[in-house]
Order: structure tokens, then sequence, then C-alpha cells
């Protein structure tokens, strides 16, 4: 299966359905760890951006309920990768994520900044840690796979193709990336939080990790100064060889996604309609936000 699958990423994309079948693999078999971290920084870049950083600030949802928003965040995404955008789950999915945006005016632009963001983070750690890099296959599957979730988000003007949407990603980059103290509060926040993950000899690491792994003008719009470069290039280095011996291990044979893993906001479970602010309601309203445009796309039987 896993080899009728790497078969398909390296030929053309011919219908919707191979670019979902092959992010269920990239997720779920060939890069699991590799995609869970490229999206945590693709997260830790948004804060970035001073108005977004200022609205989660704002909410609370990032500095008081670091984990819960964390773990939502992780099941919205991870229930789209694993079941595809179209299936119950994912439709479902999608219809939450709207809910919880519906409440606020979030910019087109900002929002696609978020979706340029998921697609191109996994593809730049793929190509500077992978333990085999993306075919152009597999790249434009994971463009053409959140191009059509953000179609169903209601999101407006998405470049036609992966590079027209890369030059946007930098464009927007280049010019939103600033230093404001909210984007510090929630990027701190979030290290806080990746500290709790590990034992108290490893904690202090984690921040060296990630500042270590963030480009120059993601620190400097987060107020982290970078690692000493010895320190730095040892971690890139050992990311490297991580790399390197990964490639000697056996395909494999049973899904690892992240939804399947234990959650410590929900240990005994969870509804999709439950994840997010209690405040999000799920439910047809009109909103200036993009996100409900286009709820014509997700079927009724929710």
């Amino acid at each position: 299966m896993i080899q009728q699958h790497f078969s398909l990423a390296q030929g053309t994309l011919s219908t919707q359905d191979d670019s979902v079948r092959i992010c269920h693999r990239l997720a779920g078999y060939d890069f699991p760890w590799e995609l869970t971290r490229s999206l945590e920084l693709a997260v830790l870049k948004t804060f970035c951006v001073p108005r977004i950083s200022h609205l989660l600030k704002e909410t609370g949802e990032f500095t008081n309920r670091t984990q819960k928003r964390y773990d939502d965040t992780s099941l919205i995404f991870g229930n789209i990768l694993k079941w595809g955008y179209d299936s119950p789950q994912g439709q479902a999915a999608i219809l939450r994520m709207n809910a919880i945006h519906q409440r606020f005016d979030i910019l087109n632009e900002d929002f696609l900044y978020v979706l340029s963001a998921t697609v191109f983070e996994p593809i730049r750690w793929n190509q500077r840690f992978g333990w085999r890099r993306f075919t152009a296959t597999e790249k434009q599957a994971l463009y053409q796979f959140w191009k059509a979730v953000g179609q169903r988000m209601g999101i407006q003007d998405i470049p036609q193709t992966l590079a027209a949407l890369e030059q946007f990603n930098g464009d927007y980059e280049a010019q939103h990336f600033h230093y404001h103290p909210d984007n510090a509060a929630v990027g701190n926040a979030v290290i806080r939080l990746m500290k709790g993950w590990f034992p108290a000899i490893a904690a202090p690491l984690v921040p060296t990790f990630v500042k270590a792994v963030a480009d120059e003008s993601m620190c400097k719009a987060l107020g982290w100064s970078k690692p000493h470069p010895l320190l730095a290039n040892g971690i890139i280095r050992g990311l490297k060889l991580s790399r390197k011996l990964a490639k000697q291990f056996p395909s494999r044979r049973r899904a690892s996604f992240v939804i399947d893993r234990q959650n410590a906001t929900y240990p005994d479970g969870y509804q999709i309609e439950q994840l997010g602010p209690k405040e999000a309601v799920t439910k047809s309203t009109a909103s200036r936000c993009p996100f409900l445009k286009m709820r014509s796309f997700l079927k009724a039987d929710l």
C-alpha cells in the first residue's frame, strides 16, 4: 500500500482524490513527525504579524489556554489531513473552523497568508531536514489540497499556481513581519507550552531548538535572539543526521496521525463540534468573515 502511494506521488495529479491520498500518506506514514514540527513553525510564523498576534492575545486563546488552543488546532487540521476535506470529518472540521473565526473581522490576505504558510513550511522543512525530498507531485498535492480547503473556507483570490502562492508568501512576510510586544507574548506562550512537554532537564533546550530552526526575520519579529552559531549549527547538523539515519529504517506500516495520539486536553475523547472557544457556535449565520461565504461547499448532512 505504501509503495503504491509512493508510485502515485512520483506521477502526476489527475484528480482531487490524488492530492487527498498523497497528503494522507505524507501526514500519516512518511512524515508524521516532520509535518507536525513544520506546521508548529507555520503557526509561530503567523505570530510575526502584529495584527494577527494582537487578535490572538486579545482573545487569550494562546496566552491563557495555550494547550487547549494547540490541541484544538491540531485536531482540526488532523481530521482534514487524515480523512480529507470532503469526508464527514473533514467537512465538520472546516465548519467548526469557520464558526470559530466568524466572530472576528479578519482580512482575506491574512487568511491567505496562513494558508500559504501551511503549504510552504512543510516544503521548507522537508528541503532542510526530510529523510527524502518531496517529489514535485507531492508539492503540487500539498498546494492543491490546501487550496481546496481554502476554497471551502471562503478565502478569496487564492493564487492559481504553486509558484504564485510562494511569491505571495514571500511578499506578505516582507511587508507584514514586524516586531510588536504582542508577537512576543503569544510566541513565548507557545514556547512555554512546549517546554512543559519535556522533563525538567531537557525543557531549557526547547527555546534554543525552536530559535535555531527559525529564520532571521521570524526571530526578529518575535523579539528572539538567535542562539550562538556553534549551538545553532549543532542543532541543524543533528537534524540532518537524523534524516540520514531515518533512511535506514523500513517504511512505516502503521499510520501515525496526530489525531490518533494521546491528547492532553481531551483524554476521554472529543467531538469536533466542541473544539475551540465555547462562544463559537457552529451554525449558519451571516458574517463579515470570508470563511462563511463558501458554506455551500459543505454538505447539509453534518
